[in-house]
């Protein structure tokens, strides 16, 4: 899996502000607690904003606050806001690619990439993450050896 540097920045800056709670944080704090580029993170936050993620607030008391309780945000829905479907080949999603011959079956690998890749970024929200409380499946998983290789 490769996740680009606008999700990578997407996610610490959602994980940012589930901790922070209710009140707002402005970009030049969520860039500077993660070390992001600023003007880079503001777009990130624009794109997360129309996809309802998080809030604008105006003002000298601006900044952004989630939409939505960090424990109803998931990983998946911070992903897609920023950069389109899980998993897809060539930009396009597995079902609607199609091999023949000897790769016919890659599709179904790519499907099933996707379902396991989904089960884990839509099960993992904002709330757990912050805190650091990982569901059990993905603490065993990580914890598994031969995951770091």
């Amino acid at each position: 899996m490769r996740l680009s540097a606008r999700v990578d920045y997407a996610l610490r800056a959602a994980a940012e502000l589930a901790a922070a709670g209710a009140g707002p944080t402005t970009v030049g704090e969520l860039a500077k607690e993660q070390d992001m580029p600023p003007k880079y993170l503001e777009n990130i936050l624009l794109q997360m904003r129309r996809a309802g993620l998080v809030r604008g607030q105006r003002g000298p008391e601006g900044g952004y606050v989630l939409a939505r309780p960090a424990a109803e945000i998931s990983l998946a829905d911070v992903i897609r806001a920023v950069d389109g479907p899980l998993a897809n080949v060539r930009g396009e999603r597995p079902e609607h690619v199609g091999y023949r011959g000897p790769a016919e079956s890659l599709q179904q690998v790519w499907i099933a990439l996707r379902a396991t890749e989904r089960a884990i970024l839509e099960e993992v929200t904002l709330d757990q993450v912050a805190s650091g409380a990982l569901p059990e499946r993905v603490r065993s998983l990580a914890a598994d050896p031969a995951a770091w290789d």
